[in-house]
């Protein structure tokens, strides 16, 4: 059975008999049926709380006369967010924002848990960023055939009728070698920044790892931005109507 942190743990203690039984259910059968929740759950579930608290803080100290740290914090996220989705997606990119601003936060809690002692970052397993990519995938199909409509397909389809035939696998391919790029690009360096940082812990506890919790640091931040911008790119080419 795989290292369980402390908190995957206790939902094992007490969720574990209905998680298998729903699991079961859906004819899933998990590897460990004593242990069906995973580290990289149970660190997406402490990552959900956190963001529900922090909205829920924000909602509530809300001030036009006296707004506090929490407020300009998440006034700061919304307009650096919206810039980026304007300058991208351009007219419309309001209905987008929300979205957009979820996937950033999430993303960037997820990676920073594997600076903190005795949790990990659940965008170092495959299965995290994956999630990740097929929502957006998803999502910038639904509106891009919600926008255009039919004649969404005509991004799929190029510029003259003759070359529908070449075009249309190729583009279907390159859509879908977008979720492996954004799966890739998040899990490959969340993994190696945290077997590195691991790494030299175990070698060297004082002074030298400090360099690497900085870059972990540094790429988890930047990690954050490239999906959330990759999001808002692909979002502005489902949208556009100009195919």
């Amino acid at each position: 059975m795989p290292t369980q942190l402390l908190l995957t743990r206790i939902l094992n203690q007490y969720f574990a008999a209905p998680v298998t039984a729903f699991l079961s259910a859906l004819h899933v059968h998990p590897t460990y049926p004593q242990a069906p929740i995973t580290n990289a759950f149970a660190m997406e579930l402490l990552v959900f709380l956190v963001l529900v608290a922090y909205f829920a803080l924000v909602r509530v100290s809300l001030s036009v006369e006296k707004p506090g740290g929490v407020q300009h914090l998440a006034e700061m996220t919304h307009e650096f967010v919206s810039d980026q989705g304007e300058q991208i997606i351009g007219y419309g990119y309001e209905r987008f924002v929300s979205y957009l601003t979820a996937l950033f936060l999430f993303i960037l809690l997820s990676n920073l848990l594997g600076l903190i002692p005795g949790l990990e970052s659940p965008t170092a397993n495959v299965v995290v960023p994956l999630g990740f990519a097929i929502v957006t995938f998803l999502y910038y199909h639904y509106h891009g055939v919600r926008e255009n409509g039919f004649a969404y397909i005509k991004q799929f389809l190029g510029p003259v009728w003759w070359l529908y035939p070449l075009l249309l696998p190729i583009e279907i391919i390159s859509h879908f070698a977008r979720v492996l790029s954004l799966t890739v690009r998040l899990y490959a360096n969340m993994f190696a920044g945290d077997l590195l940082t691991i790494a030299f812990f175990s070698l060297i506890p004082i002074g030298i790892p400090l360099v690497f919790l900085g870059l972990h640091l540094g790429v988890a931040v930047i990690q954050a931005y490239v999906f959330m911008l990759l999001a808002a790119i692909y979002l502005s080419l489902a949208v556009a109507h100009d195919h």
